[in-house]
C-alpha cells in the first residue's frame, strides 16, 4: 500500500509543482484566476500543444523532429498562397495537411530506409522549409483569406477559444492511441528496444515513419491555425517552436532516450509553460528575464523528473 503511494505521489511531482506555481500567481499576479485569462492561457499554449502531442509519439519511439517550428511557417505560407491562387479554403486545408503529412513522411522513410538519423534529416528541413515559406511568400506576408477564416484560430466555441477545442480534441486521440490501441504498445516497444521489437513481429520503420507522418502533419494543423489567426500567411512566425514543444515534452517526463512517457505528461508540461509565460507577463517581468527565468524551470524540471525517474527505479 505504501509502495503504491509513494508511486502515485512521483507520478504527480510535476503537477503539484504546476498547482503551486499556479497558487502563487494566484496571489502576486493580477487577474491571474480570472475566467479571460486562464481560457488565454488555453488558447496560448494550444497550437504548440496540438505539436506536442505528436511529438511524444515521436521522441517515446527513439527519434526526435526539429523541423516543426519551420513546417508550421511553410504550411502557414502555402495556405495563404494556395487560397491566393483561387484555390477554395476547404480544398487548400486538406492540401496542406496533406503536405505536412508527406513531410513527416519523408523524415520517416529516411530512417527507416537508408537509416539517416531523424535529428539530421529535420535539421536540414529546419533551414529548408523556412527557405521555401520565403520563396513561397516572396519574403512577404500574404493575406489573402476570406474574413470567416478568422475563426480557426480567433474564433469560440460557447466561450472557449477554437484553437483550445482543438488541442482538447488532439489530446484525446493522442492518449487514446498511446493507451488503449496496438498501435501505441508498439510505439513503447519500437522505442524501448528496436530490436527486441522487431523480433516480435513489429514493423519498425512503419512505426517511426507513422510518428514522424503524424507529427509533420499536426504541424501543419497548427501552421493552418496560427495563419488564421493572424489572418496571412508570413514566412517569418513560429521561430523558436521546435524547442519550446520538445520542453514541453520533456518537462511531462518523457525520456529523450524513448521508450518512455505519457500524453497526460506532455499536457501538463504544455501548460506549465504557459503559465509561466502568462504569470511573467502579468507581472510585467522584462521579455530577456523571462528567457532565463524559463530556462532555468525548464533545467530545474527536467533534473526533478531525471530524479524521480531514478527512484522509481531503484523502488
Amino acid at each position: 500500500m505504501k509502495t503504491g503511494v509513494k508511486a502515485m505521489f512521483r507520478r504527480s511531482i510535476m503537477e503539484i509543482i504546476l498547482v503551486a506555481i499556479c497558487i502563487i500567481l494566484g496571489f502576486t499576479a493580477p487577474n491571474f484566476f480570472t475566467t479571460g485569462n486562464l481560457l488565454n492561457v488555453l488558447r496560448s499554449v494550444s497550437m504548440q500543444g496540438i505539436i506536442a502531442f505528436g511529438m511524444t509519439m515521436v521522441i517515446i519511439s527513439g527519434e526526435i523532429d526539429l523541423s516543426v517550428g519551420s513546417a508550421v511557417a511553410m504550411t502557414g505560407c502555402l495556405i495563404a498562397f494556395l487560397v491566393q491562387s483561387g484555390v477554395p479554403v476547404v480544398p487548400a486545408i486538406l492540401i496542406t495537411l496533406i503536405v505536412g503529412f508527406l513531410t513527416g513522411t519523408f523524415t520517416g522513410i529516411l530512417r527507416a530506409r537508408f537509416e539517416v538519423p531523424s535529428f539530421i534529416t529535420s535539421l536540414a528541413l529546419l533551414t529548408g522549409l523556412k527557405g521555401l515559406a520565403f520563396i513561397i511568400t516572396g519574403g512577404f506576408p500574404i493575406t489573402s483569406f476570406p474574413e470567416w477564416f478568422n475563426y480557426l484560430g480567433g474564433g469560440y466555441v460557447l466561450g472557449i477559444p477554437f484553437p483550445a477545442i482543438v488541442f482538447l480534441l488532439v489530446f484525446g486521440l493522442a492518449h487514446f492511441l498511446m493507451n488503449y490501441t496496438t498501435f501505441g504498445r508498439a510505439v513503447y516497444a519500437v522505442g524501448g528496444n528496436a530490436e527486441s521489437a522487431r523480433l516480435s513481429g513489429i514493423n519498425t520503420g512503419k512505426i517511426k515513419i507513422l510518428v514522424l507522418a503524424a507529427t509533420g502533419m499536426l504541424a501543419a494543423l497548427s501552421g493552418i491555425m496560427l495563419s488564421a489567426r493572424i489572418m496571412s500567411g508570413t514566412p517569418t512566425v513560429a521561430q523558436g517552436w521546435e524547442l519550446d514543444v520538445i520542453a514541453a515534452v520533456i518537462i511531462g517526463g518523457t525520456s529523450l532516450m524513448g521508450g518512455s512517457g505519457t500524453i497526460w505528461g506532455t499536457l501538463i508540461g504544455v501548460i506549465f509553460i504557459g503559465v509561466i509565460i502568462n504569470g511573467m507577463t502579468l507581472l510585467n517581468v522584462p521579455i530577456y528575464t523571462q528567457y532565463v527565468v524559463r530556462g532555468v524551470l525548464i533545467l530545474s524540471a527536467v533534473l526533478i523528473n531525471r530524479v524521480q525517474q531514478g527512484k522509481q527505479q531503484n523502488s
